[in-house]
């Protein structure tokens, strides 16, 4: 099964060229490593209107079937994904978002401050991933597993009920 995916860094220094991106390469490598695909990539400022329109833009677009963000997941002032994810998901997925805390936990205390998120628009899951490299993909990895099911309930796939 192809999964397309969306990968959305938020990160206000990463945006204004002081920092180079190394989330969103490092989660696209993770992606195409599993034979899925990369449909939309991009890189916005942490800013609540900004980061809810894209959201709903490309979840509305029926382009991909999992939306990652990367970033704007801690307590600094400016992080403010899971609050901009929370207005536009109609179903939250929380236990997505427990999996990967419970997860990161055994690897760093530091954890227990991640504020992700996870959640559904319409068709398309939409998970909130922490902004460090390491961090995204150490949590992505957490729900691989359950991705290709996730994502064959969300496409109504009458094969959906055979795989679990």
């Amino acid at each position: 099964m192809t999964i397309r995916f969306g990968i959305l860094t938020l990160s206000d220094r990463s945006s204004r060229g002081e920092r180079e991106d190394a989330s969103g390469p490092a989660l696209a490598r993770l992606i195409q490593a599993e034979g899925w695909s990369v449909a939309k990539q991009s890189l916005l400022p942490d800013d609540v209107s900004a980061i809810r329109q894209i959201l709903i833009d490309w979840a509305d677009s029926n382009e991909m079937d999992v939306l990652l963000t990367t970033g704007g997941t801690g307590f600094a002032l400016r992080d403010v994904t899971p609050e901009a994810t929370r207005a536009v998901i109609e179903r939250e997925a929380p236990g997505l978002a427990e999996a990967m805390r419970a997860a990161s936990l055994k690897i760093t205390p530091h954890a227990m401050l991640s504020r992700v998120v996870a959640g559904i628009r319409k068709k398309t899951l939409i998970i909130n991933l922490p902004g460090s490299p390491k961090g995204a993909v150490e949590n992505l990895q957490v729900v691989i597993p359950v991705l290709p099911h996730a994502v064959q309930l969300l496409r109504d796939d009458p094969k959906s009920e055979s795989t679990h």
